[in-house]
This record gives structure tokens, C-alpha cells and sequence, in this order.
């Protein structure tokens, strides 16, 4: 047999013939069968007859005995021939296994490890796919994490924003509520200086000069009422006379104070200072009904007026 080359296919070597070996079981067979048959053929042998003579024994008496002859002995039976032993076949000879061809090994060899390199792939392909899809859950976990958390700041901020509204309406309606207090408290101060306006001019016949309010008495007793209620005198009001200072008044289109002057001292500085703080604190001032300021007014206050 020739070996296979790289360029030849390899050729698979013929069975050895068996008949051989069947001709040789039938001989044995047949041998063993004929031993068999006459074994049983042998032990098959007639038996040998015994004989025996019967005496009469009234004869006997009469006549003088005869003294009978021993009887022959009996032949021995022949012992049974053993049964003879049976032939054993002789062991079939079986032909001796061609060595395997180096190049069938190497297949087979080449096969296995194809099969167990395909078993190791499908494996890490299972690995490989089990982590992907251990990834691909810790991802979305991840994700549905960041999104419980924004829904969950959205709602704190919207909850957060809810309640600074809350909170900045509560501060509107009292700042409005505060203004509303303020304004009628004001109304009611301006009024009433305005009458005392009215009582002075009454007596003494003079007012401060000024270059718009004059024409305006309910808007000049706005403009004193706002800087009395932001004045903060602690000084004493019982010394004699009704000591009167009088300052000239700059403001802007919004009545915001521009500036502050003393025009006419009282004689006690600290109500002067105490006047002119009250004035820059009303800043901006009341403006008239049509929405106008007087952007110069000089205004007078007496300390009298603070008991």
C-alpha cells in the first residue's frame, strides 16, 4: 500500500479476506461433532447374561445331594469409559491489525481538535454574550437611575419654585397691604397738615416760598407728612418758642431726593440733622395726582410738630 501524498487522495487499504478462518471453524465443528457421536456409541453395549440353576428340595432329600458346582462368577462390568474430553478449537488466527496510517491519525487528530477549538469557540461566544447582556442591564439601571434622579430634582425644583411662589406672593400681598397702611396713614398725616398749613397761614399770613407747591397745599402736606413719618426726633420739644428749620428740596422726575439743603437753621442742630435724615429716608417722595414732582420745594418743619 502506498502512502497518500499531498497530491494523491488517500486510498482506504481492503479488508483481508475472512473465508480462511469460516473453513477452519467448520473443520473444528465437524471434528467436535464426530467425538461426540461416538462417545455415545461406545457406552451403548449390550449386557452380559447371568445364569442361575433352581434345586428342588424334596428330590434332595431322597437322593444324595450333589454338591452343586459354584456358580461362575459374574464378569465384571466394564467401567464406563470416561466421556471423552472435548477438543478445544484451535484459536482462530486472526490477521494482525495493519499499524495505522499516519496520515488517518493525523485526520483524526486534526478532526478533534477542530472539534474541541469549535467547542472552546462556542463557549467564549457564550461568555462574551453573557457579559453583554450583564453590561447592557447595568447600563439601563444606570439610565433608569439618572432618570429617577432628574424626574426626582425636577419635582424638588418645580416643589422649590412652587414655594418661593408662595412665598413671593405672600410678600407681595403684605408689601401691598403695607403700602396700602402706609399710604392711608400718609393720607391722614397729610391732611392733617394740611390744616395746620391752613391755620398758619391764617395767623401768620406766611409760607415757605417755593417754585410749585404753593399752588398744590394737599401736595406740599404729602411731601411733609412722608419726611415727618421717616424723621426719628429723640431730642426734647419743650424748650420755649417753636424753633422751625427749613430746607430746599432736589429731586428727580420719580421723586427721588437729589440733594438736601438747609435753608433756615432751628437752632438745634440735632433736629436739623434729624429732619434731613427723615428726608433723604422718604426718598422717593409722594408726586401730585397728575403723577408730577415739584423738582425744587423748600419745606418747613417746626418741632412742635414732632410732640
Amino acid at each position: 500500500m502506498k502512502p497518500a501524498t499531498a497530491g494523491t487522495p488517500y486510498t482506504v487499504p481492503p479488508e483481508p479476506s475472512r473465508l480462511p478462518a469460516f473453513m477452519l471453524a467448520v473443520v473444528v465443528h465437524a471434528l467436535l461433532l464426530g467425538f461426540l457421536w461416538f462417545g455415545i456409541s461406545w457406552q451403548n453395549t449390550e449386557p452380559v447374561a447371568v445364569q442361575a440353576e433352581v434345586w428342588d428340595m424334596s428330590v434332595q432329600s431322597a437322593a444324595a445331594p450333589e454338591r452343586p458346582s459354584p456358580p461362575p462368577q459374574p464378569e465384571p462390568e466394564p467401567e464406563p469409559a470416561p466421556p471423552p474430553r472435548p477438543v478445544e478449537p484451535p484459536p482462530v488466527e486472526r490477521p494482525a491489525p495493519t499499524p495505522p496510517d499516519i496520515n488517518l491519525a493525523r485526520e483524526k487528530e486534526r478532526k478533534e481538535q477542530e472539534k474541541r477549538e469549535l467547542a472552546e469557540k462556542k463557549e467564549r461566544e457564550l461568555e462574551q454574550k453573557r457579559k453583554e447582556e450583564e453590561r447592557k442591564e447595568l447600563a439601563e439601571k444606570k439610565k433608569k437611575e439618572e432618570a429617577d434622579k432628574k424626574e426626582l430634582a425636577k419635582k424638588e425644583a418645580d416643589e422649590k419654585k412652587k414655594a418661593e411662589k408662595l412665598a413671593a406672593d405672600k410678600a407681595a400681598k403684605e408689601k401691598a397691604a403695607k403700602e396700602k397702611a402706609e399710604a392711608a396713614k400718609l393720607d391722614k398725616l397729610a391732611k392733617d397738615e394740611l390744616k395746620r398749613i391752613a391755620g398758619a397761614m391764617g395767623t401768620t399770613g406766611t409760607a415757605e416760598k417755593s417754585t410749585g407747591p404753593r399752588s398744590d397745599d394737599g401736595y406740599v402736606a404729602a411731601l411733609t407728612a412722608a419726611i415727618k413719618s421717616a424723621t426719628s426726633y429723640g431730642g426734647s420739644t419743650t424748650m420755649a418758642g417753636n424753633p422751625r428749620a427749613v430746607f430746599k428740596v432736589e429731586q428727580l422726575p420719580t421723586g427721588e431726593v437729589m440733594s438736601v439743603r438747609l435753608v433756615k437753621s432751628s437752632g438745634v442742630p440735632e433736629f436739623d440733622r434729624a429732619v434731613e435724615n427723615g428726608i433723604r429716608k422718604a426718598s422717593p417722595l409722594p408726586k401730585r395726582k397728575d403723577g408730577t414732582v415739584a423738582r425744587t420745594a423748600d419745606i418747613g418743619f417746626s418741632m412742635k410738630d414732632y410732640d
